[in-house]
């Protein structure tokens, strides 16, 4: 009824829902009524089902990482589509899709190259808030709201580009792979892909939120022998270490720098080193963890914005190496499915990385429960 509903409608008209708008930094989001814009040629216009509460949201909300506002924050979304506007071939009213903060317009020399997956027109390097042509599609008060990197999921209905959107398997639960568009490929990737650690290896995870438990889960499937986590929030332990963590770190409490606290329990270092946090400090801590002639430091983390990594290039030159991950190396739209096909066939199984859920209202409730407790992820429901 629900997919037949929504093909009935045309695209014409504004429609007025319930969002979650952050009008400024430190301070709660406000559910608001917002009229969301019927989609322009090439854009899809989506009724969101469930949503992750991510870390980037959180940096984003305490002012870490600079966005226009007012903004509809939100990037890991499942949903059906509405309604799509003219042009728009790879998805039709009805189809259940993720909206993917990473776009592939499968154009560009990114996308075309074999190991490429920024697309040229990505949004979240230099996140202008608005659609590809310019523009926004929410309204709230009489005042445009902006995107957050082209998807914004705090709402029941929201508009996103074409070549962000990802059709997925019909029989995929969406309150489960909703994370599937941030969470798991980041995580997963940057073991896999990026990374690609090796049976026997030696690991230390800086962060044990949602995408370091991600990223726990790949390096035990991978068959390493050693997962070291960091994190300064105890209440993740059990949880990490029920996930493949042998072994937990708690920087406040050590009386010395956490990287030679992992030096001394490795004795030469670890072989791979993965930075989920988003901080100065812990990504230079992350390669100075990595054994130094042949380890690897790859960092998922998004650091604040205006940031600047420093440290002394003579940490390199032995050897390390030192790379960077974003949605795990993923052509988004190509191989995002192929995870959702791959859970829902019981080959991959992520239920673990999902710990709390809440009704949408109670959006402010999940931020707290990811600042304060042990949470890796709440999936909100709308």
């Amino acid at each position: 009824m629900e997919q037949a509903s929504l093909a009935m409608k045309t695209p014409s008209s504004v429609i007025k829902c319930r969002a979650a708008v952050a009008w400024t930094t430190n301070a709660p989001l406000s559910i608001e009524e917002v009229e969301v814009d019927p989609p322009k040629a090439g854009e899809v216009r989506i009724k969101i089902l469930y949503s992750g509460v991510c870390g980037t949201d959180n940096h984003i909300l305490e002012g870490k990482d600079k966005m226009p506002l007012p903004i509809i924050l939100g990037h890991e979304g499942a949903g059906l589509v509405e309604s799509v506007g003219q042009g728009v071939a790879t998805v039709k009213p009805g189809d259940k899709v993720l909206m993917l903060p990473l776009p592939e317009c499968r154009k560009c020399i990114y996308c075309l190259h074999p190991k490429g997956n920024l697309c040229e027109k990505e949004n979240i390097l230099s996140p202008t808030g608005l659609m590809l042509d310019g523009t926004s599609r929410f309204t709230c008060r009489g005042k445009k709201i902006y995107h957050l990197y082209g998807t914004s999921t705090f709402t029941e209905y929201t508009v996103v580009d074409e070549i962000a959107v990802a059709k997925i398997d019909a029989a995929a639960p969406m309150d489960k792979v909703c994370i599937m568009s941030c969470e798991v490929p980041t995580g997963f990737g940057a073991v896999f892909n990026t990374a690609q650690v090796t049976p026997g290896s030696i690991c230390v995870v800086f962060g044990l939120g949602g995408i370091g438990s991600a990223i726990v889960m790949a390096c035990k499937a991978s068959g390493a022998s050693r997962i070291i986590g960091v994190d300064i929030n105890e209440k993740k332990f059990p949880r990490a270490r029920a996930l493949g963590v042998t072994d937990c770190l708690n920087p406040r409490k050590l009386q010395k720098p956490v990287q030679e606290a992992v030096m001394e329990m490795t004795g030469v270092g670890v072989d791979f080193a993965f930075e989920a946090i988003g901080l100065i400090e812990t990504m230079v801590s992350a390669l100075k963890s990595c054994n130094m002639s042949y380890g690897v430091c790859v960092i998922m983390g998004v650091a604040p914005t205006g940031s600047q990594l420093s440290f002394d290039p003579m940490v390199l030159l032995p050897g390390r190496t030192l790379k960077s991950s974003i949605m795990g190396g993923y052509k988004t739209r190509d191989d995002i499915p192929k995870l959702v096909t791959d859970y829902v066939q019981k080959k991959i199984n992520i239920d673990a990385l999902i710990t709390h859920k809440l009704p949408f209202e109670k959006v402010n409730k999940a931020f707290k429960l990811l600042r304060e407790e042990n949470c890796i992820r709440c999936v909100l429901s709308l």
